[in-house]
C-alpha cells in the first residue's frame, strides 16, 4: 500500500514528505503546518471492536490507518513500549461517568499527570524509529535539536518522553510566571543528559513565537547545523506526529463508551475539551472525519477567550486585550497554532490561510470569510468561564459527587453543562488536580482567585 504524503497549510513546501520525514522536521517550510493529503476511513464495526483491544493496539491501529512509511510491526512495537507500563491505569484513558449521561475522559494517568503524556510517551519513540530507519537506508541523517514551548504541561511531558533518547537533544522554553509551582518544579528537577530548560519573561505565546522564529531563521538554523550537526524539530502539537496519537484517544473513548452502554453504536456523542493551542479538539475533529460518530465539538476557554470570540465573530484578534493569569495556566494562550490546520481543512485554500497567518503576524488580527466560518460552526461551538466560576465548579462538584477536578477540567465541565444537548457528553479531564494545589485549596475553601491565601 502506498504511503500517505503530507502537504502544508500555507502552500510553501512542495516536498510532499512522508510521515517519518514530517515528524523529524516538526514544522513545514515557510512556517506552515503539515497535514495529510487525504484521510483514512475507519468503519464503525472496526471502531467498536477496538474495545476488546489493549490501548496500545488501539493507537497502533489508528497510526497504521494513516499509512506511515514506518512498517506496521515497528509501529506495534513502538506503541507497546509507549503505553505498556508508564501509565498508572491499565485503560490508559479511563472513562468515568460523573452524573447521568456525562462522562469524564481521564487523560492524565501518565508519568507527568497530564494529557500531553499520551502523545509524548509515543512521539519520541516514533522519532527514534524514524532516525534509525533513515540511517539504515543509507541517508546522512543529522541528530535533532527538539525545541519546545510550554504553557506548563508540555514541557515536563516532553522532558520525560525524550529523556536520554538517542540522537535527540531538547530545549524547553517556559513562561517564568503564570504556571503552577508543581509544573515549574517538574521541569526544573528533571534529570537527563540531553535537555535544558529556559525561563522566558513573557507568556506561552512569547515562547511559541520564539520557537517558530528559530525555525524560520535560516541563518541561525544553518549555523546550528554547521557547528553542531543538528537540525531542528519540535515536540509541540505543531508537529503532526502528536495529532494521530491524540486521534486514537478519541477513537478509544467512543469504543469504550459504546461497549459500556453509554451510547448506542452509531449514535452521536458530544465532546467538550478545555483548549488553548487547539490540538486536542482538532484531533477530535479528525476522529469525526475518519468515522467516529461525534456530534458537536465544544471548545471550553478560560478568561483568555480568543477562541470563543473567534467562533462567535469570525475574527481572531489579540490586540484588544492582554493575556490574563488564570487558575488554568495551560490554557493561557492567545494564539492557537492548530487552528491553522482546521482553517485549511475547511477552506481548502492555502492562499487564504497564508494571508490570514500574515495578517495575524503583522497586525495581531485576521478575519475569516463567511463560508469558512459557516462550515466551522456546523461542528464547533464554544464558551468561556471566569476564574472564580471555574473554582466554584471545583467546589460544587466535589461537594455533590466527591470527584475533584483540576482547574482545566472545571472549565470544560462548566462549559459542557451550559452547552449540554440531548446526546451523551464526554468532557476531557486533562490534568491531575494535585498539579494545582494552591488553586484547589482556594476552590475547596471558597476563596476567590485574586484574594490572598491565609498565612
Amino acid at each position: 500500500m502506498e504511503v500517505l504524503r503530507y502537504r502544508d497549510t500555507r502552500g510553501l513546501d512542495p516536498s510532499r514528505p512522508t510521515f517519518s520525514e514530517v515528524i523529524l522536521t516538526g514544522l513545514a517550510g515557510g512556517g506552515g503546518l503539515h497535514l495529510p493529503e487525504s484521510l483514512p476511513s475507519l468503519p464503525l464495526p472496526e471502531i467498536l471492536a477496538l474495545a476488546n483491544e489493549p490501548y496500545h493496539r488501539r493507537v497502533a491501529r489508528v497510526l497504521e490507518a494513516f499509512r506511515p512509511d514506518i512498517p506496521d510491526d515497528r509501529i506495534a512495537t513502538t506503541t507497546a513500549a509507549a503505553f505498556g507500563g508508564a501509565f498508572d491505569d491499565p485503560a490508559v484513558t479511563p472513562l468515568k461517568e460523573v452524573g447521568s449521561g456525562s462522562f469524564l475522559l481521564e487523560e492524565w494517568h501518565g508519568p507527568t499527570a497530564a494529557f500531553k503524556d499520551l502523545a509524548l510517551q509515543c512521539l519520541p519513540r516514533l522519532i527514534a524509529e524514524s532516525l534509525g530507519m533513515h540511517a539504515e537506508d543509507g541517508a546522512d541523517i543529522d541528530d535533532l535539536l527538539i525545541l519546545v514551548a510550554t504553557s506548563g504541561d508540555t514541557g515536563s511531558a516532553a522532558l520525560a518522553g525524550f529523556a536520554d533518547t538517542p540522537r535527540c537533544r531538547m530545549v524547553v522554553f517556559y513562561p517564568e510566571t503564570g504556571i503552577s509551582e508543581t509544573q515549574r518544579l517538574q521541569m526544573l528537577h528533571h534529570q537527563s543528559r540531553n535537555s535544558a530548560v529556559i525561563g522566558v519573561s513573557g507568556s506561552f505565546d512569547d515562547c511559541q513565537s520564539l520557537v517558530k522564529s528559530m525555525f524560520e531563521d535560516d541563518d541561525w538554523s544553518g549555523d546550528i547545523h554547521d557547528r553542531h550537526h543538528l537540525r531542528l524539530s519540535s515536540a509541540n502539537s505543531i508537529n503532526w506526529g502528536r495529532i494521530p496519537i491524540q486521534i486514537a484517544s478519541w477513537v478509544s473513548a467512543y469504543a469504550d463508551l459504546a461497549a459500556r452502554g453509554g451510547v448506542r453504536p452509531g449514535d452521536p456523542v458530544d465532546i467538550c475539551v478545555p483548549t488553548g493551542n487547539f490540538g486536542n479538539v482538532l484531533a477530535a475533529w479528525y476522529a469525526r472525519r475518519i468515522g467516529v460518530p461525534f456530534g458537536r465539538l465544544i471548545c471550553a476557554s478560560n478568561e483568555n477567550d480568543a477562541l470563543t470570540r473567534f467562533l462567535d465573530t469570525g475574527i481572531w484578534d489579540i490586540t484588544t486585550r492582554e493575556l490574563i493569569g488564570t487558575p488554568s495556566p495551560s490554557m493561557d494562550i492567545l494564539i492557537s497554532s492548530n487552528l491553522e490546520r482546521l482553517l485549511f481543512e475547511v477552506s481548502g485554500d492555502d492562499g487564504r490561510v497564508r494571508r490570514w497567518a500574515e495578517d495575524l503576524a503583522a497586525t495581531g488580527r485576521f478575519e475569516a470569510d463567511r463560508e469558512t466560518m459557516t462550515a466551522i460552526r456546523d461542528v464547533f461551538t464554544g464558551d468561556s468561564v471566569s476564574n472564580d466560576d471555574s473554582l466554584g465548579t471545583i467546589r460544587q462538584m466535589h461537594l455533590e459527587t466527591g470527584y475533584l477536578f483540576d482547574p482545566h477540567t472545571a472549565v470544560a465541565w462548566e462549559v459542557g453543562r451550559r452547552q449540554r444537548g440531548r446526546a451523551p457528553l464526554i468532557v476531557v479531564s486533562t490534568a491531575h488536580w494535585a498539579k494545582f494545589g494552591e488553586d484547589i485549596y482556594r476552590a475547596l475553601n471558597g476563596i476567590r482567585f485574586r484574594d490572598p491565601l491565609p498565612d
